[in-house]
């Protein structure tokens, strides 16, 4: 993106946010999923590629998301793609496509019907 005076470099160029919401009864959440240990990998992976920071990406920690069906979930802006992951090798991949190439991972994608 172009900075202008109308429309300003944005402080992050992407960001992923991991839901890492944990229901206390026994419905689906993202937190039984290890969804914190992808959120952790994805944060060290961005930083071991020197991209954590203003002007870069930024990798946030998020509460429910209300897309649990298709948990766990992590959510790309501004480009609003919204993933499900297994392991961390889904979450480099998603690193290194995605946040990093600019390449959708698209056997990744929620399908856009999934929600709670």
């Amino acid at each position: 993106m172009t900075a202008t005076p109308e429309t300003p470099a944005p402080y992050f160029e992407r960001h992923i946010f991991f839901c890492l919401n944990e229901r206390k009864n026994d419905e689906a959440c993202c937190a039984r999923h290890s969804a914190q240990q992808a959120f952790d990998h994805c944060k060290q992976k961005i930083r071991d590629a020197g991209l954590a920071g203003p002007g870069q990406v930024r990798v946030n920690k998020a509460g429910c998301l209300d897309r649990c069906a298709a948990g766990p979930v992590a959510v790309v802006y501004p480009e609003g793609v919204w993933y499900s992951y297994v392991d961390t090798q889904d979450i480099d991949e998603i690193v290194t496509s995605h946040l990093i190439g600019g390449k959708v991972v698209e056997r990744l994608l929620v399908p856009p019907h999934l929600g709670r």
